[in-house]
C-alpha cells in the first residue's frame, strides 16, 4: 500500500428515507455497532493524515459515533459533487490523495481500498480513479465508459443510451481523487442532468477535458453493497457474519454448525473453542480457550475463562464472570455474578448479584432472590457450599464455605460454615384424609 500522503471524506448525510426510521441510516448496526463505525476502522487502518465526515443537520449521533473524525454539515442535499465540496474548508489546501467513501457502503476492505491508492499514485498519476463492479443484476448503477486508454466517463443511468446501458461495469462511487485538481473539479460540476444535481460522477469528463489521465480498479459486488432499506441492512448483515466466522474458524474455534452461529464485532474467542448451533454473542463477550458452549446459548457483556462448560440453552446477561473449569448447564442465567473456579450451576438456575465459591454445587431451580422492587443486594455463596434443589436465597444473604443448604429452604439469614440450612415447613401426614376428600366431593356432585 502506497505510503504517500492521504485524506478521507466519508459522505453520511442521507437519512435513508427507505429505511422508514427516526434513526440517520449508517446508524444501523451491523454485528452490533453502527454500520459507520465498520466503515471507520477500516479507514483508520489506512493510517490517513485527515478525515472528513459529511453529516446532514441535526445528525449529532453520527458526528459522535466517527469522533475524532471532523464533520461538516451539508445543509441542502444537492447531490454527491455538492456534498464533497462541503468538506473544502476542513481540508483545505491539503494536495496528497483524496479518498470519497460512503457511510452507507460499510463493507469495503482495506485490499480494495489499498489497490486504488497504489494505482492513484503509480506513474500514470491519474486525476481520478473509480472504483466499479460487475454486480449480477447491474439495474439502475450508474455505468463505467472505458476504453484502451482508461477511464473515459462515468454515465448516471438517468442520462445513459440504451447502448451505454449495456455496459456491465458499474460505478460503486468510491474514488481517489487528487488533491492538487480536486476543488477545481467539483467547482465545475453543474447541475444539468435528469436529476438536476451536481453528480461526482462529473469530475471524471471534466478532468478528461483537462488534458488529465483517469483510471478504474475493479472490486467485489458483495463489498460493494450499499444499504438502503431493511432488506439490503440483511444482506450487509449476512456479509459482515460470514467474514466473523471465517475469522474464528482462522483462528481456532471450532463452530460446528457456522451458519447459525451469530457473532458481535468485538467477539473474542480463544483457541479449541467448541461452539455448538444457534449461538448468539451479543456485545461484549470473551471466551478463553478449551471452553465448550453447547447449542442454542445467548450472550452479553460477559468474559468465560479457560475450560469452562456452557449450555445447551444458557444465558450470560452483563457482568456475568464464569472461572476456569466451571459449568453453567441448561436453562441456567447468570447476571453479574461470578462462577468462581470448577463451580456448578447445571440445571434450570438464575444467579443474579452473586458470588458462587469454587467447586460450590447449586442445586436445580435455585434462585438468588436479588430485587425486592427497589434495591438489587447481593448473595454470597462460600467456597464447596451445596444448595439444594429448589432453593431462594432472599439477598442480602450469605452462604458459608463448606454449608449445605437443604432442598426447598427459602433462606433468608446467613448460613455459617460447614452449617446445615434449613428453612421449609414442618413435614405433616394424616392418614385417609385424601380418600375422604375424594369422598366427600363425589357425594356432593352425585346428589
Amino acid at each position: 500500500m502506497s505510503t504517500a500522503k492521504l485524506a478521507v471524506i466519508v459522505l453520511a448525510a442521507g437519512m435513508g428515507t427507505r429505511m422508514k426510521s427516526n434513526h440517520p441510516k449508517v446508524m444501523h448496526p451491523l454485528a452490533g455497532r453502527p454500520m459507520i463505525r465498520h466503515l471507520m476502522q477500516t479507514v483508520a487502518a489506512l493510517a490517513p493524515e485527515r478525515v472528513v465526515v459529511v453529516v446532514g443537520p441535526g445528525m449529532d449521533v453520527v458526528a459522535q459515533a466517527v469522533a475524532p473524525a471532523a464533520t461538516v454539515v451539508q445543509t441542502e442535499r444537492l447531490g454527491t459533487g455538492h456534498a464533497v465540496l462541503q468538506a473544502k474548508a476542513a481540508l483545505g489546501d491539503f494536495d496528497g490523495t483524496v479518498l470519497v467513501l460512503y457511510g452507507d457502503t460499510p463493507l469495503l476492505t482495506g485490499e480494495t481500498l489499498g489497490r486504488m491508492l497504489e494505482n492513484r499514485n503509480g506513474p500514470r498519476n491519474p486525476a481520478v480513479v473509480v472504483l466499479g463492479f460487475r454486480p449480477v443484476d447491474a439495474g439502475e448503477y450508474g455505468r463505467l465508459v472505458v476504453g484502451g486508454e482508461g477511464l473515459k466517463a462515468i454515465v448516471e443511468w438517468k442520462d445513459a443510451t440504451d447502448e451505454q446501458r449495456s455496459y456491465p461495469l458499474c460505478n460503486s462511487g468510491v474514488m481517489a481523487l487528487d488533491g492538487k485538481r480536486l476543488w477545481s473539479l467539483l467547482e465545475r460540476i453543474g447541475n444539468d442532468n435528469a436529476k438536476n444535481e451536481y453528480y461526482l460522477t462529473d469530475v471524471v469528463a471534466l478532468a478528461r477535458g483537462d488534458g488529465a489521465c483517469c483510471s478504474y480498479v475493479q472490486g467485489e459486488a458483495e463489498e460493494l453493497l450499499g444499504v438502503n432499506s431493511r432488506a439490503e441492512l440483511a444482506l450487509a448483515e449476512a456479509v459482515v457474519q460470514r467474514r466473523l466466522r471465517a475469522e474464528a474458524m482462522a483462528g481456532g474455534a471450532t463452530l460446528t454448525a457456522p451458519d447459525t452461529v451469530w457473532l458481535c464485532w468485538d467477539t473474542e474467542l480463544g483457541q479449541d473453542v467448541v461452539i455448538g448451533p444457534h449461538v448468539v454473542f451479543g456485545p461484549g463477550v470473551s471466551v478463553g480457550d478449551t471452553v465448550t458452549i453447547k447449542g442454542f446459548c445467548h450472550f452479553e457483556g460477559c468474559r468465560i475463562e479457560k475450560g469452562a462448560e456452557i449450555g445447551p440453552f444458557a444465558r450470560l446477561r452483563p457482568g456475568a464472570m464464569i472461572d476456569e473449569g466451571a459449568h453453567i448447564g441448561n436453562f441456567v442465567e447468570i447476571k453479574k455474578a461470578t462462577i468462581e473456579k470448577g463451580a456448578k450451576v447445571n440445571h434450570l438456575s438464575y444467579i443474579g448479584d452473586a458470588r458462587v465459591g469454587a467447586k460450590a454445587n447449586i442445586g436445580a431451580g435455585t434462585i438468588t432472590c436479588n430485587y425486592d422492587g427497589f434495591d438489587k443486594s447481593f448473595t454470597d455463596i462460600g467456597a464447596g457450599a451445596f444448595i439444594g434443589s429448589n432453593s431462594s436465597l432472599v439477598a442480602p444473604v450469605s452462604i458459608g464455605a463448606g454449608a449445605i443448604v437443604g432442598a426447598g429452604s427459602t433462606i433468608t439469614q446467613n448460613v455459617e460454615d460447614d452449617a446445615l440450612g434449613l428453612a421449609r415447613g414442618r413435614f405433616e401426614q394424616k392418614s385417609g384424609w385424601a380418600k375422604r376428600f375424594r369422598d366427600l366431593k363425589n357425594s356432593r356432585k352425585n346428589k
